[in-house]
């Protein structure tokens, strides 16, 4: 005896085939998990990435006006245009007379600044641009054209920020940001800064001053303007040519914008400020060339004899373009204090400048672009990752738009035709007069494979008792260890039969199960699952149609008292009430439950039984019998009650491998698509629908939620709350209505929001993952959940 009882002790401890695949499989599912989540984090980094060029994360729209000045020195404010920084001495430097600096604000931009290059090019003028970063990582080649052509470029802050406003390493970060992408465009970076919003340093405050200092301590020059065409205001090309000419004949910075707004009326006045400015004998340079010019002439003093910087080293400004009336491209409004200088439709950062005029790329030494040195090391690879990353974002982002925007009206018309389609269905089935033909009376053999199902067993077994309609119950014990069989046969009930066979999963039970069949119709259950007295009557009664195959029953959530309960039965009572209606209607039935349906054992045979290609075996041979040219349909008063999943772990579990297992089936059945005739009718119809509405838009479904978070947050909550709400509210009609079919009480809706808020993400994260294992080949095992026997008779199941 006690040899014996040894003997089976070692043959436990030696794991099965399946249950050595099992742990397998479980190893390989880690990675996949990670690589999900990876990807989750990837599209949020994206999103965040997107949305910081855009000024929509992080932010900052404040724009000082109105600020005291007192504090700032009177030679400063007297002074030129041109601020640097010697020995933390800032100087002034003014533009030497019948000279002109063309300098160009907010770029660059697809649409304008190419057509200023082409000008400033036909006219033999070199011009300096104050870039925003975000843009110049948009539009790359452009800025690289720009330099190649000659002219010489200087920040504006990466996202077009009040300098004033923010910290030391908010101000660090704008600049060091603009550099990197300068660097990854063309390959250079400029010591030329110009603060957003800033004008003429007449304009300097108290609250701009020490940034200026700051900006000149860390290598700088700072760049304002003497001459301000204010052409973002849209004033006519005679008026922006009038306001853009410099008096008496005095040197000047002026400014115009490339960018920020619609630009029409620049390009047409440019060729001709141009034209008019060199008639009256004056020179067109950049801001180093200014500062050359003014060495080569002895070194020309400031206004009100400030000093200067005599060098044209780190040629710098910070400067100034009049405020953008445009809105749209979110400039300054008109009304805005005259300090700000700029159209806000760009930004810019800057870090650390280089440390001395080497020019860019190519060595050669060109005064004009004096402010530029040849990006190396980190700060060029660093840079063309910005690049690269930026160039992704920009792609990614808005083709998910596109994309989400189609899917979002693909799921409303598909809950409107859920809804039309259910209440056709229900209408069709519940008339008085409507019948599947003569009742269908014959007994039938009941199906119920087991393993280890201990706890429940007995409750299946006793509602199957009560049926009014004649069966015999086939019992296939999978090598349960704990008892399932004795308690079976313990329980003393007619026409119940128990058949032991060696584990082999639920394929093979139910495939032993109907070969051992009495009769032409078996019913499937699953071994957790008790049915009403009345379900098994009503389930084979379409088989009175002949040409009916099989049918798919109404499962419930027996446990529903708890919240993962109360979720689950929102979404059984959803998909079967509005779902199968609908599908029924279409004739492409996708998948018979497992926990109740009913099978024609001629057709089951047919379609070569119970396949163990996938873990779907239930859509697997819903799918083969539509092939084979057999109609299934759904009938709603046959109901069954299941335990659902108690944790969400053992919830992962089974909707990990439903949703695999939905795909091997599609997978599988692939060749649908092109079958002829009736047998064709699910490729044709009921295929794109399971693709398209169980994983392709399930699965870009959180890509709405984060969209919509997303907006929440950095855009406009309000919209976007009253936007989630509104969608919400269709799916809380359609749930209603569904629950209204059923006969089921209201008072779970409550949980609705809750479950869109969590249990969908849960529901989302578990596709994804099964949508990363079907690509990366991994192959699972059926998975038997736990189960605590509290879904007794249905009786005794509250509604």
């Amino acid at each position: 005896m006690t040899s014996n009882t040894s003997a089976r002790r070692r043959r436990r401890a030696a794991p099965s085939r399946f249950e050595r695949a099992g742990r397998r499989a479980a190893a390989l599912q880690r990675p996949r998990v990670v690589l999900a989540l990876v990807l989750v984090l990837g599209l949020v980094s994206v999103m965040m990435l997107d949305g910081y060029l855009r000024a929509e994360v992080l932010g900052d729209h404040r724009v000082r006006t109105d600020a005291s000045y007192d504090k700032v020195p009177q030679r400063i404010l007297d002074g030129g245009p041109i601020l640097t920084s010697t020995n933390g001495s800032m100087r002034t430097q003014s533009v030497p007379k019948k000279t002109i600096v063309l300098t160009f604000d907010d770029g660059p931009d697809a649409t304008y600044t190419e057509k200023v290059l082409k000008i400033l090019a036909d006219n033999e003028v070199n011009g300096t641009f104050f870039l925003v970063g975000s843009m110049i990582a948009r539009h790359p080649g452009i800025v690289k054209d720009m330099v190649e052509q000659g002219n010489e470029v200087g920040l504006h802050t990466f996202t077009h920020v009040d300098l004033s406003y923010q910290s030391d390493a908010r101000v660090k970060r704008e600049l060091t940001q603009t550099q990197l992408a300068l660097a990854g465009a063309a390959g250079i970076t400029t010591k030329l800064v110009r603060a957003p919003y800033s004008s003429e340093a007449a304009a300097i405050d108290n609250y701009s001053w020490p940034v200026y200092k700051k900006l000149g301590a860390m290598g700088y020059t700072s760049v304002f303007v003497d001459t301000d065409s204010d052409d973002w205001k849209k004033p006519g090309v005679s008026k922006i040519v009038q306001w853009a000419t410099p008096k008496k004949n005095k040197g000047a910075s002026v400014l115009f914008h490339d960018a920020g707004g619609n630009r029409d009326q620049t390009l047409k006045a440019l060729p001709k400020y141009i034209k008019k400015m060199k008639a009256k004998g004056y020179t067109f340079t950049t801001v180093s060339g200014a500062m050359a010019r003014t060495v080569a002439r002895g070194g020309g003093s400031a206004q009100n004899g400030s000093a200067e910087s005599g060098s044209a080293q780190g040629a710098g400004a910070q400067g100034a373009g009049a405020q953008d009336g445009d809105t749209q491209d979110g400039s300054a409004q008109p009304g805005e204090a005259r300090r700000s200088g700029q159209a806000p439709g760009g930004a810019a950062q800057q870090g650390t400048p280089p440390s001395s005029g080497t020019n860019a790329p190519g060595g050669a030494r060109n005064v004009d672009q004096a402010a530029h040195s040849k990006a190396t090391g980190t700060t060029l690879y660093e840079g063309k990752a910005l690049i690269v990353a930026v160039a992704i974002a920009e792609w990614t982002v808005p083709t998910l738009a596109v994309f989400l925007a189609v899917v979002g009206v693909a799921v409303m018309a598909r809950f409107a035709m859920m809804l039309v389609l259910a209440r056709r269905h229900y209408r069709q089935r519940n008339k008085r007069r409507f019948s599947w033909g003569t009742p269908v009376t014959r007994p039938v053999s009941v199906i119920v494979p087991a393993y280890n199902e201990k706890e429940c067993i007995a409750n299946t077994l006793n509602s199957l008792a009560q049926s009014t309609h004649p069966i015999e119950i086939i019992v296939v014990d999978d090598g349960s260890t704990d008892g399932t069989k004795e308690i079976a046969e313990s329980l003393g009930l007619p026409n119940v039969r128990v058949i032991r066979q060696e584990n082999a999963g639920k394929p093979a039970a139910l495939n032993n199960g109907v070969r051992n069949a009495s009769y032409d119709i078996v019913v499937m259950m699953d071994g957790d699952t008790v049915f009403e007295p009345d379900t098994v009557r009503q389930l084979v009664q379409p088989f009175a149609a002949p040409d009916i195959g099989a049918v798919a029953g109404n499962a419930k959530v027996g446990n529903r008292n708890t919240v993962i309960g109360a979720w689950q039965h929102i979404e059984y009572v959803m998909g079967f009430n509005l779902d199968r209606r609908m599908y029924d209607l279409l004739r492409c039935m996708p998948t018979i439950p497992g926990a109740i349906g009913a099978f024609r054992r001629q057709a089951v045979l047919e379609v070569g039984g119970m396949s163990e290609d996938t873990l779907a075996e239930d859509t697997d041979i819903t799918i083969a019998m539509h092939r084979a040219g057999w109609r299934v349909v759904y009938q709603e008063h046959a109901r069954a009650w299941t335990e659902a999943p108690a944790s969400l772990k053992q919830l992962w579990s089974q909707r990990y491998r439903w949703s695999y297992g939905t795909m091997q089936a599609l997978w599988k059945h692939r060749k649908s698509l092109v079958d002829k005739g009736p047998s064709g009718r699910f490729g044709r119809v009921g295929m794109p629908l399971v693709v398209l509405f169980q994983i392709v838009t399930p699965v870009f479904a959180p890509l709405i939620d984060l969209f919509t978070v997303y907006s929440m947050i950095f855009v406009d909550f309000k919209a976007s709350l009253l936007a989630w709400l509104a969608v919400l509210g269709i799916q809380l009609v359609c749930a209603a209505y569904a629950f209204r079919l059923d006969g089921e009480k209201y008072r779970y809706l409550w949980m609705l929001p809750l479950q869109q808020i969590a249990y969908r993400q849960m529901m989302y994260l578990v596709l994804i993952h099964s949508s990363v294992t079907a690509l990366t080949g991994g192959r699972l095992r059926w998975q038997k959940l736990k189960r605590t026997g509290e879904v007794g008779t249905p009786t005794g199941v509250g509604r």
